[in-house]
């Protein structure tokens, strides 16, 4: 789910990847508003709460509000940067390293305590700038997984075409587009719920599972690639006997 570009990525590849990171991005939400109070996954709101600042004069909150956002922007340059980088010399596995980046920063933080509220935030929005990008990059922009504003606003547009006449060529597509979106939507809302949950409990802890299944994906993408690439090798080995 994570190698395969262009005409060579199928439906299930989309899939696979859609519902395992943007469960990853729920638990990322809810952890961050519940452990600093601060959207962690998207900067949309952030514009809002800068103007707000700038209302009521707090310039050194307005401040933070802004590198809040640059830290989001730094995580998805850095991550194309290091894909094309990657490129270069290890194509195969060009990927992995802004996931490995991004475990990294989910234990980092996970296994910190008494860290600063704001060194919190600043390093989730990174992540999920990280975590966007390679997304965005890797399915040419059908999968996003860390906000739902557009999601829902395609959504909705998918459902109207439903009551218009369609091939089934068309059907077919709008109906695996409109399960796509659903599974975001009901795997993202699943992070949250069971970050919720489990806040109380663990509190920024709950970032390790999110890493645990982050390179359990990561690892099981390897293994269901590696398998299939001995399998056509053994096919290849017994036409030439």
């Amino acid at each position: 789910m994570f190698r395969h570009k262009g005409s060579r990525r199928t439906f299930t590849h989309n899939l696979r990847l859609a519902s395992t990171l943007s469960f990853i991005a729920g638990i990322v939400n809810i952890a961050g508003l519940l452990s600093v109070a601060t959207l962690t996954t998207n900067v949309t709101g952030h514009f809002a709460f800068f103007a707000e600042q700038i209302a009521l004069k707090n310039y050194s909150k307005a401040i933070t509000i802004i590198i809040y956002i640059l830290f989001f922007l730094l995580g998805a340059f850095t991550s194309n940067f290091m894909v094309e980088l990657a490129m270069l010399k290890k194509p195969r596995i060009a990927h992995a390293f802004p996931m490995f980046l991004e475990i990294i920063i989910l234990l980092f933080v996970g296994f910190s305590s008494n860290f600063h509220p704001d060194y919190i935030a600043y390093l989730l929005l990174f992540s999920m700038g990280l975590q966007n990008a390679l997304v965005t990059n890797i399915s040419q922009s059908v999968v996003r997984t860390t906000h739902l504003t557009g999601l829902f606003t395609d959504l909705g547009i998918e459902l109207s075409q439903l009551f218009f006449f369609k091939k089934d060529t068309e059907l077919k597509r709008l109906s695996r587009s409109i399960f796509l979106r659903l599974s975001i939507i009901f795997f993202f809302f699943l992070g949250c719920v069971l970050g919720g949950l489990f806040y109380e409990n663990f509190h920024l802890k709950i970032l390790l599972f999110a890493a645990l299944v982050l390179l359990f994906a990561l690892l099981f993408d390897n293994i269901i690639v590696y398998y299939h690439l001995t399998k056509r090798r053994i096919k290849s080995s017994h036409h030439e006997e």
